[in-house]
């Protein structure tokens, strides 16, 4: 058969990490998740990784690991964070790699990525080379191989990116069909001019550089590929097959790939479901044997290119105006603002050249103390950003300075790098992307930007922050609130920079809600130590003293402070931090603030404070985001209490009058339908939260507000639902004889699916349809030999598999 078929999915996610935390915080706009990474996990990522495929009944017939039957590729800093927060999703995608190259002639699916996903075109040589230097060596570490090909973001290209891949033994790159200016067959004369309509995208071609190394480029059917980002093509997976087959043509002697590219969040987070379409469509064609399915590499190297391309440079896939949407007001745009409304792009992208090239500056001259060759240094580097741990820092560092160092001229050695490395990531491509600089991606590069001017001043002692800050006055914004981008960075972003005073105070403040303090663990990135500590509590006021070490796991730095948090009840909370003092000192200012607060002078305590400890104060505000929002409402436990004391008292008492005024048609008062949905909200998270769950009662809850006329927050309760299924379903996994518990499961289910329309039963379809082999088959080997749990276990099986519609085949019954 001459006919093949490669599907593409380009799965990335920006950086989102806090860049003085390295930890993404909690992002209100996923809700209910804790950030997009784990809404999108959950969406796209994890479904992928066992996608079913129904019959036409709709029940499950099979499930399996999309990412061994597609090419794909994975940002490096997205795969990093999977490694960390969902290692199940991040194993089954290495796996697939295995997998793949048992399918497809030994060549792995996976391919590279540039590291943060920058704009190569528009990025100096020596980025690039950074840039694909750690995608490489990133996509080593994890899957254990070389890369053969590696995506561009955005698939931006220009020759010199095309040189830098080259140069680094990169085989491929994909890129869109109106990226191709020219094509003529090899070791001919005549080139002709091709657009992306009469452009020929089933076969590869050959890019000659102009340093004499070569490149091969495919280049993905459009039509197809829009179809299926958009979702047309989605609804059906036989209808996504056909369309995919339609690429070609029907010569036998004709050698074909059809091949597209869309993000990998198509299949799941653009369109819910999707990843069953991409399933079923590939089990539609190999079934049907209308294609063979492949991966690039495994085309590459059976079919090479017969014809050569010459590329449009400065152009990509998602910008009609080449490279502009990320460096003018080019007319693209998201949605969110209308178009011609992104004047802040090009001020930003000044801003960022300008900080690239003074740290660029600064990094080379500090660095020459330590190297004569500081960016093959920074090439490197990357071992350490993926392996933080002292051991492997302590051997990285003496293998590339040439003398031996201090631990000072260590710390200051680690700050170039780290430097550096915010340098490159306050280039992610999703900064420009959207339409506003107060959006939450352009604020991010944003605070990497902020990191990069504080170990600017850090390092050199050269503040960079007042040019920058003035180059993004230029920058219009479309937040009312905001004057500018100015304004904007000094509100949202100067305001959370962190040092580790600042550190020190969490720790502080989180001292007065832990038993033993003194066993505090690490905050974040940082190792943490309470040396001395005192505590004195009168009535709902406390007094905490003491002095803790904090020392940067990222670039060794350490800090040793002293420290004072007084807590006046509720959220009025005040913390002061200050470099150690003499022991002599320190224990007099602690003798001190211990008088006046047994005293009940408050006013002298906070004086006291704020003079022994420089008036470096901190507040609640202070906090990291996270802990912030967690000790505020452990703070605040009284007045939850309260509240709800409040709201199920004029619920209970009420509730025969709401009953009534629902029975002649009258609605409910605001002042009465608020508490009933607060409580019947609250004590239904709260069933479904139980280990133990009260089913008769959810069934009272749920009936009650649907008689009351009540609106259930759906979003949250498919949440909590969700994870329920989860738990019961590994307690399955664990103790699949249990007949007690597919009971339990399934009647948990028939009231869950009632409020939770988006309630995602993938784990415990999976897991069933895993115990429908070769446990099944067993205990129906012994129902048949009349043994009665076995009977027992198998009818509620059947019964919960129905109700999973996850389909019995005879083969599992046999």
């Amino acid at each position: 058969m001459n006919k093949f078929v490669c599907i593409h999915g380009h799965f990335y996610q920006p950086p989102r990490e806090n860049p003085w935390l390295e930890y993404v915080e909690l992002q209100d706009s996923a809700y209910p998740f804790h950030d997009w990474n784990e809404k999108i996990n959950h969406e796209c990522y994890s479904q992928n990784a066992a996608s079913r495929i129904l019959d036409s009944k709709k029940k499950i017939i099979d499930i399996v690991n999309n990412y061994s039957k597609i090419s794909f590729d994975f940002g490096p800093t997205l795969l990093s964070w999977l490694k960390k927060n969902a290692n199940e999703v991040y194993q089954a995608i290495l796996d697939a790699d295995k997998q793949g190259q048992k399918s497809f002639s030994g060549h792995g699916p996976a391919i590279a990525q540039a590291y943060n996903h920058i704009i190569m075109p528009l990025a100096n040589k020596r980025d690039k080379e950074t840039q694909v230097i750690w995608g490489i060596k990133d996509f080593e570490k994890h899957f254990c191989r070389k890369p053969e090909g590696m995506w561009l973001p955005e698939t931006a290209v220009d020759i010199e990116t095309l040189e830098v891949l080259a140069k680094n033994a990169i085989k491929f790159t994909i890129l869109a069909p109106h990226q191709a200016a020219k094509i003529r067959k090899i070791n001919t004369d005549k080139w002709q001019d091709v657009n992306q309509d009469s452009l020929d995208t089933t076969v590869p071609y050959l890019c000659n550089l102009p340093s004499g190394n070569k490149i091969n480029l495919f280049f993905y059917y459009g039509p197809v590929s829009h179809g299926v980002a958009y979702g047309s093509l989605l609804k059906s997976g036989d209808k996504f097959a056909k369309s995919l087959i339609d690429i070609m043509d029907d010569n036998p002697e004709h050698l074909q790939l059809a091949n597209i590219a869309t993000d990998g969040e198509t299949y799941g987070h653009h369109h819910r479901h999707a990843d069953m379409a991409l399933a079923f469509c590939l089990s539609y064609i190999e079934k049907n044997k209308l294609a063979t399915p492949t991966i690039y590499a495994e085309f590459l190297e059976k079919f090479p290119p017969q014809d050569e391309v010459k590329i449009n440079e400065n152009t990509s896939w998602s910008c009609p105006h080449g490279v502009e949407r990320w460096r003018s007001n080019c007319g693209c745009f998201y949605g969110r603002y209308p178009s011609g409304k992104q004047q802040f792009r090009e001020p930003l992208r000044e801003a960022m050249n300008y900080l690239r090239d003074k740290t660029a500056s600064i990094y080379e001259k500090q660095m020459d103390k330590f190297s004569d060759d500081p960016w093959e240094i920074r090439n490197e580097y990357i071992q350490v950003v993926n392996d933080r741990s002292y051991a492997n820092i302590d051997k990285f560092v003496p293998n590339c300075i040439r003398k031996k160092i201090t631990d000072d001229e260590k710390v200051l050695f680690l700050k170039l790098l780290e430097l550096q490395r915010n340098a490159m990531l306050m280039f992610t491509s999703c900064g420009w992307f959207f339409d506003d600089i107060c959006g939450i991606e352009s604020l991010q590069i944003l605070q990497y930007a902020s990191r990069a001017i504080q170990l600017t001043k850090e390092i050199a002692g050269e503040d960079l922050e007042p040019e920058f800050m003035s180059i993004l006055k230029k920058a219009q914004v479309n937040e009312e609130k905001f004057k500018n981008g100015k304004d904007a960075y000094e509100k949202l972003i100067k305001s959370s920079a962190i040092d580790l005073n600042r550190v020190a105070a969490h720790l502080a403040v989180s001292s007065i809600l832990e038993q033993n303090p003194k066993n505090n663990p690490d905050i974040y990135c940082y190792a943490t130590d309470i040396e001395v500590y005192k505590r004195l509590d009168a009535g709902i006021q406390i007094l905490a003293t003491g002095r803790a070490s904090v020392r940067s796991k990222i670039v060794f730095e350490k800090h040793i402070v002293d420290f004072a948090v007084l807590h006046l009840g509720d959220h009025n909370l005040i913390s002061a931090v200050t470099p150690a003092m003499n022991n002599n000192e320190f224990s007099k200012v602690q003798e001190n603030l211990e008088t006046a607060f047994r005293s009940g002078n408050t006013t002298e305590v906070m004086r006291l404070m704020n003079v022994a400890f420089s008036g470096n104060n901190y507040s609640l505000w202070h906090l990291f985001k996270d802990d912030r929002r967690n000790i505020l409402y452990e703070l605040l436990d009284t007045t939850w209490k309260e509240i709800d004391a409040s709201f199920r008292h004029i619920y209970e008492h009420n509730c025969t009058v709401m009953e009534m005024m629902q029975d002649m048609k009258t609605p409910l008062p605001k002042a009465l339908s608020v508490p009933a949905e607060f409580i019947i909200n609250q004590d239904i998270s709260k069933i479904i939260q139980n280990s133990d769950t009260n089913i008769e009662q959810l069934k009272t809850l749920i009936a009650q507000a649907k008689r009351l006329s009540l609106n259930l927050d759906r979003t949250k309760l498919s949440f909590e639902a969700t994870r329920k299924m989860n738990r019961l379903a590994e307690r399955l996994k664990n103790s699949p004889d249990n007949i007690d518990l597919l009971v339990e499961i399934k009647e948990t289910l028939k009231p869950l699916r009632k409020i939770a329309p988006q309630l995602d039963l993938q784990k415990a379809q999976n897991i069933l349809f895993a115990l429908a082999g070769q446990k099944y088959r067993n205990m129906n080997k012994k129902a048949n030999a009349g043994d009665d749990i076995a009977k027992k276990w198998i009818k509620q099986f059947d019964g919960l598999a129905n109700y999973l519609k996850v389909k019995i085949t005879q083969k599992d019954a046999d």
